[in-house]
């Protein structure tokens, strides 16, 4: 079977319409949303040929320590944070492919399956963390989102004051060089070039595709048709914007209520673009009929702040709902169809599945450290079983263990960068992109100094009375918060993590 992975960078799941269900957003899970109707047709397609999953956690946070939970079967957060992949990561296209840069026909020959790359996420070229493309059989990398270092063109730049100074400045040079119409914008750019991967080789058998989309992600600067869907002036307001937003509360960072729901209606508009350009991968796959021998899986890597806790942007803080619960819709050829499925899910799982789905052999050195599970049999059966927990987190930062009933946020014992101990780094490749730590020297272990938490306490909610995790109930339900902080401390000992973890977060090490 084909396999074709779809991830949009930053998708909240109240703005996808299988999962909002045509209410406002201000009904379905953050009271702090608008009124606004958002409608994704076309993610509505694929839940209809497949199965929507509603309680899908991310793992690793942010963008490219999510991608590693993708590559490697392992949640990279425990152990460390935004980098690479190490040398001696099993990454998932190797697995699929072999070494690259080989010969197709030899590939073939020994039964090897042919991956492709179609990605406009520039990170992953980005020093620090860019060589997630090397293992694919072709990669392709569309030019112009946020600080990619493509068009220098001394040109007059009509771009929002407060982006001038800073590295999207890049973006829009970019943006003024090479948009011309909306199919210029990169989202369109991205699903054109992957249609054309299809067309290209759709005779390869058990081929994999991996479409990585960074819209909705910032730059917030959708073309003015679909802003006017949420903000009918457009473009068009008297207070300063930029194409980001602060990550930080609002009121903090001197927002108005009119620059936040400027920043909401962008995104939104963010969205509407990414389904509409989306749309015409589903025409391919229609015209193409491989429906019926691929397996389609669309999701994210984590949501944003949009307002939610007073809050814009992702990280700050804990990964509550908005950022940690996410879209996840699998289509089978045969299974599932229309349906929807409860089990708890991570990004971890699409390194198994994928592997399963092409007739890929997990070598038994993987499958004692992998923290990911197959999800093939939950889409044939509603009862299979996967994980009694998900758990998410940032390197450095308080860890979100869930069962999906109540949700757990353990902040660590001192969250100073002093305090903040023991915290090692594991791995021989550094990240160039976060520069929140020191590290110490290297044998393959750094000690990690300098890496300040989240100035939060320990939070403890009930999803079922309070989705969105506005109340913090550490304090009123002591015999809960025990029974999850025990939960979390047998979670740890189980995936391996390291033994300082316990120390850390003041949890009482397992018998």
């Amino acid at each position: 079977m084909n396999v074709i992975t779809i991830l949009c960078d930053t998708l909240r799941r109240d703005h996808c319409t299988p999962y909002n269900h045509g209410k406002s957003l201000n009904q379905c899970w953050s009271a702090e949303q608008p009124d606004w109707v958002v409608q994704t047709p076309n993610i509505d397609r694929l839940a209809s040929r497949g199965t929507t999953f509603d309680q899908a956690w991310c793992g690793s946070t942010p963008c490219m320590p999510a991608r590693r939970d993708i590559y490697t079967g392992r949640y990279e957060f425990l152990e460390r944070g935004w980098g690479p992949l190490e040398d001696d990561d099993k990454d998932l296209p190797r697995q699929l492919s072999g070494m690259p840069n080989r010969s197709i026909l030899k590939m073939v020959e020994e039964g090897r399956h042919i991956s492709g790359l179609v990605t406009d996420h520039f990170h992953l070229w980005e020093q620090g963390s860019g060589n997630y493309h090397m293992g694919y059989t072709t990669h392709e990398f569309i030019r112009g989102l946020e600080s990619d270092a493509w068009r220098a063109d001394p040109i007059p730049l009509d771009c929002p004051g407060w982006d001038r100074m800073e590295k999207v400045e890049r973006h829009w040079r970019n943006a003024a060089v090479e948009r011309h119409t909306i199919r210029d914008w990169s989202a369109f750019r991205v699903f054109e070039t992957a249609s054309e991967w299809l067309g290209r080789n759709v005779a390869h058998q058990d081929f994999y595709l991996h479409i990585d989309c960074f819209q909705p992600h910032e730059p917030y600067d959708p073309p003015e048709k679909y802003l006017r869907e949420f903000w009918p002036d457009g473009y068009s307001v008297s207070f300063p914007w930029s194409g980001g937003t602060p990550y930080n509360k609002w009121e903090e960072a001197g927002y108005s209520r009119d620059q936040v729901r400027f920043a909401q209606a962008r995104y939104a508009a963010n969205v509407r673009l990414v389904d509409d350009a989306l749309g015409l991968l589903l025409d391919q796959l229609d015209a193409l009929n491989l429906w019926e021998n691929t397996l389609v899986v669309f999701t994210t890597d984590h949501g944003t702040y949009n307002g939610d806790h007073g809050r814009l942007g992702k990280m700050q803080t804990h990964e509550h709902d908005a950022v940690g619960h996410i879209p996840f819709i699998m289509c089978h050829p045969a299974y599932g169809h229309g349906q929807r499925r409860e089990q708890l899910v991570q990004l971890v799982d699409l390194y198994p599945t994928t592997l399963a789905a092409t007739g890929c052999e997990l070598p038994q050195e993987l499958a004692q450290s992998l923290h990911g599970i197959n999800l093939l049999p939950v889409l044939e059966d509603a009862q299979a079983p996967t994980r009694d927990y998900a758990i998410c987190g940032q390197f450095g930062k308080s860890i979100t263990l869930t069962d999906g009933d109540w949700i757990l946020h353990q902040s660590p014992a001192d969250h100073t960068s002093a305090g903040n101990q023991p915290l090692y780094w594991y791995g021989l490749h550094t990240s160039r992109f976060l520069p929140d730590y020191t590290l110490g020297p290297s044998d393959g272990t750094r000690r990690v100094c300098h890496c300040e938490s989240w100035p939060t306490p320990t939070w403890l909610s009930n999803k079922h009375e309070d989705p969105n995790e506005l109340t913090n109930l550490s304090a009123a339900a002591p015999t809960k918060l025990a029974d999850m902080q025990a939960a979390l401390s047998r979670k740890l000992d189980a995936l391996g993590a390291p033994n300082e973890l316990h120390l850390r977060l003041a949890l009482e090490p397992n018998a």
